[in-house]
């Protein structure tokens, strides 16, 4: 009996392991995943401050660097780091998926009017790099009153 109350409580262990995942999953693959991310999101925001200070021009044309506009850039600046995203902001407001403002990350897309004409890439503490009017490209306070009351979405593609 005392052999058989042993193996049951065994089984029953082992069973409730591979229904919660415990067993299947290493807690440290959710870390890699997470850091694999934070990693590329450091990436990205290194090779958009590359280009601090190139000229804004609307429309600009895709694949170049003499000038962006905010789409040109941010497509650009991840393709450069392996993501393909679509051409203009409307369309990049739909791929990845939706984040709440309180829980960006850096590396997010954060689109700005109704309807969305603008993108910028979120670098943390409250910051983006984006480009727009003659500072070109530059960082910007999510929080100033206008980008404030412009926010709209935001996406995470990583």
């Amino acid at each position: 009996m005392n052999r058989l109350g042993k193996s049951v409580m065994g089984i029953s262990l082992c069973l409730t392991m591979m229904m919660t995942g415990n067993a299947l999953v290493p807690h440290s693959t959710a870390y890699a995943a997470s850091a694999s991310a934070s990693s590329k999101a450091s990436d990205i925001i290194s090779t958009a401050k590359h280009y601090m200070g190139v000229r804004y021009q609307y429309g600009a044309p895709s694949g170049i660097t003499s000038s962006f506009d905010c789409s040109s850039f941010t497509q650009y600046v991840f393709k450069k780091n392996g993501i393909s995203l679509p051409r203009d902001s409307r369309q990049q407001s739909r791929v990845g998926t939706y984040v709440p403002k309180n829980q960006l990350k850096p590396g997010d897309l954060v689109f700005f009017y109704s309807p969305i004409h603008h993108v910028g890439i979120y670098i943390g503490n409250g910051k983006m790099i984006n480009t727009y009017g003659s500072p070109g490209v530059t960082i910007t306070d999510l929080n100033s009153s206008w980008w404030k009351s412009h926010y709209a979405t935001a996406r995470r593609v990583l």
